[in-house]
């Protein structure tokens, strides 16, 4: 994980955009608060947190200005729906960072495999809807659940975190949570009004 002064606005010498902000790309990908401060301001923020809601969610939705949208593989279509009409409103193509919350708020943030594929899920969905100008990030992530799809309810209770479910008797949370487009509800985490087309 990269240091949080590695921002994105932060630029090189030379006046171009930082390395890391995925800023060329209209569909970006990263890993919580941190990594949404890493990439090129968003027009549309999708936080992925499949398992367990946490606090890095609500650190994420409050760092952006942007309409902030919950996501993962329960509602993924439902989500890339709800960006194209955003984008169809502001009249412009829409930015879209797609952002992991991770998991282990007591240890740190570590990689979730649930938030992988629900970001992977999110994006295949916005890729089935003609938004596929994607960082390589957004596209490893979106061909991880592609390549993985079929083994998701496996994947998601054998986890760390569903492992945790399972020994808390929660066995049933991680298998409803692997269902992929069963919602069609998308929770506004935030929400900024965009300014009319000019």
């Amino acid at each position: 994980m990269l240091p949080a002064a590695a921002s994105a606005s932060a630029v090189s010498s030379a006046g171009s955009p930082a390395p890391f902000d995925q800023g060329r790309y209209q569909v970006r990908f990263e890993w919580g608060a941190a990594g949404l401060e890493r990439l090129a301001a968003a027009d549309v923020v999708v936080v992925v947190d499949v398992l367990v809601t946490s606090d890095e969610a609500s650190a994420i939705a409050s760092a952006s200005d942007a309409l902030v949208l919950r996501g993962g593989l329960r509602n993924a279509g439902a989500v890339a729906d709800a960006v194209l009409a955003e984008q169809g409103r502001r009249g412009a193509r829409a930015s879209i960072a797609v952002i992991g919350a991770g998991a282990g708020e007591r240890t740190g943030l570590r990689f979730a495999v649930e938030d992988l594929l629900g970001a992977g899920a999110v994006i295949d969905a916005l890729t089935a809807r003609g938004i596929d100008h994607t960082s390589p990030e957004a596209a490893a992530a979106c061909e991880s659940f592609r390549g993985l799809r079929g083994a998701v309810r496996h994947l998601l209770t054998a986890s760390a975190t569903g492992q945790e479910l399972v020994a808390a008797g929660r066995r049933d949370e991680a298998l409803a949570a692997a269902e992929i487009d069963a919602d069609t509800a998308v929770p506004v985490l935030r929400h900024r009004p965009a300014a009319p087309p000019a």
